[in-house]
């Protein structure tokens, strides 16, 4: 079973950078297209971005287009997401997960089941 842990949140400037890593452990990460998801508080959790088992195609939500990249590392069992420009409404709670395969129009996880989440928190 694969197992996923983010890391890399924290504290940052409107306007300031982060990257996410999304570190994976256990067999067939290379099977898997994986998926960011964020959470704000007292809102639903909502899909940010997903990267297929290859890297070749991706999917990005409207609200971050143009700010954030997702890519991914095989080699290293690692997925990314590079935050730019960042918005004090991006401010939540950013969770990788496993999504299915089919990464349009949206991301769909592929299950219920969350890690403990990284928390990035965009304000000045």
């Amino acid at each position: 079973q694969l197992q996923l842990v983010e890391s890399g949140g924290g504290l940052v400037q409107p306007g300031g950078s982060l990257r996410l890593s999304c570190a994976a452990s256990g067999l067939a990460f290379n099977w898997h297209t994986i998926g960011w998801f964020r959470q704000a508080p007292g809102r639903e959790r909502e899909w940010v971005s997903c990267i297929s088992n290859g890297g070749a195609t991706t999917n990005i939500a409207d609200s971050v287009k143009g700010r954030f990249t997702i890519s991914r590392d095989n080699a290293k069992k690692m997925v990314y997401l590079q935050m730019n420009i960042l918005k004090p409404e991006d401010t939540a709670a950013y969770y990788c997960a496993v999504v299915k395969p089919t990464v349009q129009p949206m991301c769909v996880p592929l299950n219920d089941s969350w890690g403990q989440g990284t928390q990035v928190t965009v304000s000045s």
